[in-house]
């Protein structure tokens, strides 16, 4: 279902200017550290190469884009490592025909990765100002598989549901029974877990073919914002 219009908020991000020879080195750095870090899948490289990072940062850190750290967005929110982007998008394991529920879209960045790779992304966000400058900048990218929508990402869209793939990029006390609910048999949700950022543990959930049994894998341990209801 899509969602009802409303009124944009005006949306301010760094330009998208020509890349420096600076930030085109970092760029090359970046993607050998991902391929020596274990990312083969090519891909995932290849959409991590394709999306700007640069346009998704504020203008403060636009000389940081393309290093290996998370930054600080807006609303106290964060754009995600690089590494830790590849990871969970890779343990995706996103085909070109599928349908992607994302939740907590940022900045914007993890789900223009998952554009590259899905027939749809579906992703959500509480954070109106957010909302409007990651749309903003999916427009002037023309990624047009995207539909968003401003609401309570721990309820996931049932309307759209079911998905093929869920990513959660928020920490969850526990694996949420409704985003489950909303994974289709044989489908694969990736997350981070804990109550706290020091023993959070990022998760791959495959569900059986049956769709009821769960498979659980402890991938690595992240550093995210919590996931907050309502």
């Amino acid at each position: 279902m899509t969602p009802k219009k409303r009124e944009r908020t005006p949306y301010h991000h760094t330009p998208k200017l020509p890349i420096t020879e600076d930030e085109a080195s970092d760029r090359i750095r970046l993607l050998m550290k991902l391929r020596n870090s274990g990312v083969h899948d090519t891909n995932v490289l290849a959409a991590m190469e394709s999306v700007p990072r640069e346009m998704f940062v504020e203008e403060t850190f636009r000389d940081h884009a393309w290093n290996d750290t998370a930054l600080p967005i807006a609303c106290g929110q964060t754009i995600s490592q690089p590494t830790v982007v590849a990871w969970m998008t890779a343990a995706l394991e996103v085909e070109p025909r599928m349908r992607v529920l994302e939740i907590g879209t940022g900045s914007g960045y993890q789900t223009a990765i998952l554009a590259k790779l899905a027939r749809r992304v579906y992703t959500i966000e509480r954070h109106k100002d957010l909302l409007a400058q990651a749309e903003g900048r999916f427009k002037e990218l023309k990624l047009t598989n995207i539909v968003t929508k401003k609401g309570d990402g721990s309820k996931g869209w049932k309307e759209a549901a079911p998905f093929e793939r869920i990513m959660v990029t928020a920490a969850a006390g526990e694996v949420p029974a409704v985003l489950l609910d909303q994974l289709s048999p044989g489908g694969i949700m990736v997350l981070p877990v804990g109550n706290n950022v020091s023993d959070q543990i990022l998760l791959r959930l495959r569900k059986g073919e049956d769709g009821t049994s769960i498979t659980t894998q402890h991938l690595m341990n992240v550093r995210f914002v919590p996931l907050v209801e309502g």
